[in-house]
């Protein structure tokens, strides 16, 4: 016990006696405070469930998600060995939105791995460099910005053809806009801090500066944004599934799920009713999430 409390007083200290100390400090605080919020642990809890699902998926789910059963189609709920039914074709829903919470998962990951990256470097190379570079960046983001997401994912995806890694790539190419225009925003406000004209001096490159002095700064505010923004990822990669475009059948993918459900609707709402919970699910835990890393992470609302 001793040991625990001498830790929590080192982590708690305002006087870090090295750069080392600090961080593991900052981030034990800020633990702290997400773990005060309860709503935001709630939405944790959810997707480490998730996450959990998604890697346990052969030993969590009781059918396998692709075997056909004709004679055994569209069970209602709390059949016997199909606690949410049977779809059109027989197959388990339970082990269907067991499996497609592996194929949400690879899209989340995928698309929060190479929009914010992008948009990271479209925006700070244009807040830092400035003049025409700054400009045709910027007029570039503007056109993605004309167009609503899904539409303009949808003709990424009609280009490139239908499919599941197609569907990231047009969503990522979709998503990096709003990150551009956050980082470049932040990059003109810190690029006129004194201590960037001091590193100026000493002879770092333009290069240095960016990456090690300016990215560091944009990140935290570029978790928040990706967290509150995954629900519209996920939506948009189940509007791709709804109309095909995504994960082609038979791939349990939560909106393809949808789009074959909606032909039962009225006699068999389960069908379209589970996956779309499931989506709604995942959704409002990462916008719980979110709202509470904001919290944590936001310097505005700590100084507050």
């Amino acid at each position: 016990m001793s040991e625990t409390l001498t830790l929590r007083q080192w982590l708690l200290t305002d006087e870090p006696t090295s750069r080392r100390h600090a961080r593991l400090a900052s981030l034990y605080k800020g633990w702290l405070t997400l773990r005060g919020n309860t709503m935001a642990m709630f939405g944790l809890g959810i997707l480490v469930a998730l996450v959990l699902m998604a890697l346990f998926a052969p030993f969590l789910a009781p059918h396998d998600p692709y075997v056909q059963n004709l004679g055994n189609r569209l069970q209602p709920l709390g059949s016997p060995g199909h606690p949410f039914g049977t779809d059109s074709l027989g197959r388990d829903i339970l082990s269907r939105l067991i499996y497609g919470s592996r194929i949400t998962l690879y899209i989340v990951t995928l698309v929060a791995l190479i929009a914010p990256l992008a948009g990271l470097l479209v925006g700070t190379v244009a807040g830092y460099v400035g003049g025409w570079v700054d400009v045709v960046l910027m007029r570039i983001t503007d056109i993605f910005l004309a167009f609503p997401r899904l539409v303009l994912a949808l003709a990424f995806v009609a280009a490139l053809g239908a499919g599941i890694e197609n569907a990231v790539l047009a969503i990522s190419l979709t998503a990096w806009p709003p990150y551009a225009r956050m980082a470049r925003a932040e990059t003109l406000t810190i690029r006129a801090s004194d201590y960037i004209s001091a590193v100026r001096l000493q002879g770092a490159s333009p290069v240095r500066i960016i990456t090690r002095h300016i990215w560091p700064l944009c990140i935290s505010s570029l978790i928040v944004r990706v967290t509150l923004d995954m629900a519209g990822i996920i939506l948009a990669a189940a509007g791709l599934g709804f109309l095909g475009l995504g994960a082609q059948p038979p791939s349990p993918e939560w909106g393809a799920m949808i789009s074959e459900g909606r032909r039962f609707i009225l006699d068999y709402w389960w069908v379209a009713t589970m996956p779309g919970l499931a989506i709604f699910t995942v959704s409002l835990a990462f916008n719980l999430l979110g709202d509470g890393l904001r919290d944590v992470l936001d310097p505005k609302e700590g100084s507050q």
